[in-house]
């Protein structure tokens, strides 16, 4: 994490399922006072709660002496939230979950969380590597980017 940023706030959470509360709430706190509104503050604290829940549960097996960090950086118009574990990572690619199958029942509902992180942040990321874990790297802008 870079801390050059002095309007930056960085959390280390143990990986016990509940503490992703506390990222999304701060996260919330955080986005309120830079002016976003109550609908995209909602959006934030679903998708960091996913981000945080992901980690918990796939990078670290729900392994409390490991601890999730998540970092805020804000900037003047948008607001960065990453999330790391020390887990490896996805292996290859993870295919876009088959909706209708989810819903008809056909598949398990589980697995839709990066899906549903991208449908509610303006930017999404996922970076890894077994040296330095796995980060999801989240950014929404306080005013939508202009459409091209």
């Amino acid at each position: 994490m870079e801390t050059g940023n002095p309007r930056a706030i960085e959390l280390k959470l143990p990986s016990r399922l509940g503490y992703e509360k506390v990222a999304m709430n701060t996260a919330a706190s955080v986005a309120r006072l830079m002016g976003f509104s109550e609908d995209r503050i909602e959006d934030l604290k679903t998708a960091v709660a996913e981000a945080c829940i992901n980690s918990m549960e796939h990078g670290h097996n729900l392994d409390e002496s490991l601890k999730v960090g998540v970092f805020l950086s804000m900037n003047e118009d948008s607001l960065e939230v990453k999330v790391c574990d020390e887990g490896p990572g996805m292996r290859g690619k993870v295919p876009p979950p088959n909706i209708d199958l989810k819903m008809e029942g056909e598949e398990s509902p589980r697995g839709m969380g990066m899906f549903l992180i991208q449908a509610l942040v303006d930017e999404a990321e996922w970076t890894s590597s077994p040296q330095n874990g796995s980060c999801a790297r989240l950014v929404i802008h306080l005013h939508k980017p202009e459409e091209e």
